[in-house]
């Protein structure tokens, strides 16, 4: 596809609905179970929801993709986290060979991870990271945008672009993580914005920052506003001044997939935070998204309950990188070896349950 926003409009417009006859088809077929009516809560209107998305009432999730979009902050210059753009790189390449946690965590569930150096500030030479370099990291928005809008529309085609292409390799769930020092302050400018709350509110210490670290942090998020001024009815402004690429990035995943109609798995507070972004720009990719986890970070829970959605899992985790989402793909394999293999009510020797009144 065309890097551009015309382009992007286009993707958008793609996006359907889920189909509810499958999904209704689905239910029915739940009831059928020998077990007590709807006992399997959530995971019966998962299935539900990849068969309305699959458009089949036997789905299938394929392979499973983490993609990683890493990227450095210029913001980091105002001492707004403990580490430095070498940890974006280190750890970036690490993901390569499993000495990364989300690494270790996506092989322990069946899932292959994809590295994309969307923006990191350092050149890298690491076989295994997908070359996507938008630019050498993004600008300190405490002076200006943190990005061009040019730059921000390609970061989210490059999101698209990226889960376009593992599609036709076969992978059919997707979940979207990120790297990059600073994120976290990046993020919660974002979510102050978007959900229109005072900084103090929205933020939080990331990877450890000291209490006076943390006051640092968000004045820098204040001034980033301030100088800004970014437009919360323009989701791409306010990316473009206050956000980062790897958001941008997995902005692009979350509607790219609703386009090629396959289904995101959300990580953390980043990744609920580009999926706000995603859902204001194309509120029909909402459908398509399922979170993981409720981060541990402030604004965590804030960010979903403007999504409408409901975390899966409540474990404290606020690690990033994709892990919380990795970590539920498990639940999708749950639900589905449970709808595929649990016996009707027949089979079972059981009289089946009804629906009272």
């Amino acid at each position: 596809m065309e890097y551009t926003e015309e382009a992007l409009r286009a993707v958008i417009s793609q996006i359907a609905p889920l189909n509810k006859a499958v999904m209704d088809q689905i239910y029915r077929q739940w009831d059928k179970k020998a077990k007590p009516l709807g006992s399997l809560g959530r995971l019966e209107d998962m299935v539900a929801r990849l068969g309305g998305i699959y458009g089949s009432v036997c789905p299938d999730t394929g392979k499973k993709a983490v993609i990683v979009m890493a990227a450095d902050n210029g913001v980091v210059e105002e001492g707004v986290a403990q580490s430095d753009y070498h940890v974006t790189t280190t750890v970036t390449c690490n993901m390569t060979h499993e000495d990364a946690t989300v690494a270790i965590l996506a092989r322990m569930n069946g899932a292959d991870v994809f590295p994309v150096d969307i923006g990191m500030y350092e050149d890298v030479d690491c076989p295994g990271v997908i070359p996507r370099k938008i630019c050498h990291g993004t600008a300190n928005m405490t002076k200006g945008p943190a990005m061009t809008r040019e730059q921000a529309v390609r970061a989210v085609c490059t999101g698209i672009d990226m889960v376009w292409s593992l599609k036709e390799q076969g992978y059919g769930l997707f979940a979207t993580g990120e790297m990059g020092i600073g994120n976290t302050t990046t993020s919660s400018a974002v979510a102050s914005v978007l959900l229109d709350c005072p900084v103090e509110n929205v933020t939080g210490r990331g990877a450890g920052l000291s209490s006076e670290g943390l006051v640092r942090k968000i004045h820098a998020i204040k001034k980033a506003i301030q100088v800004n001024a970014p437009d919360p009815g323009d989701i791409l402004d306010v990316i473009a001044k206050v956000g980062g690429l790897d958001i941008a990035g997995m902005m692009g995943c979350c509607i790219g997939a609703a386009a090629a109609r396959v289904p995101v798995v959300l990580d953390g507070f980043i990744s609920s935070v580009a999926a706000l972004a995603a859902v204001r720009l194309a509120p029909a990719c909402r459908a398509y998204l399922f979170p993981s986890h409720c981060s541990a970070e402030p604004a965590g829970k804030m960010v979903l309950d403007a999504l409408g959605m409901e975390a899966y899992i409540h474990a404290g985790m606020c690690l990033g990188e994709g892990t919380g989402a990795v970590t539920a793909f498990h639940l999708f394999d749950t639900a589905l070896e449970a709808y595929n293999k649990i016996p009707e009510f027949e089979q079972a020797h059981i009289e089946a349950y009804e629906h009272l009144k």
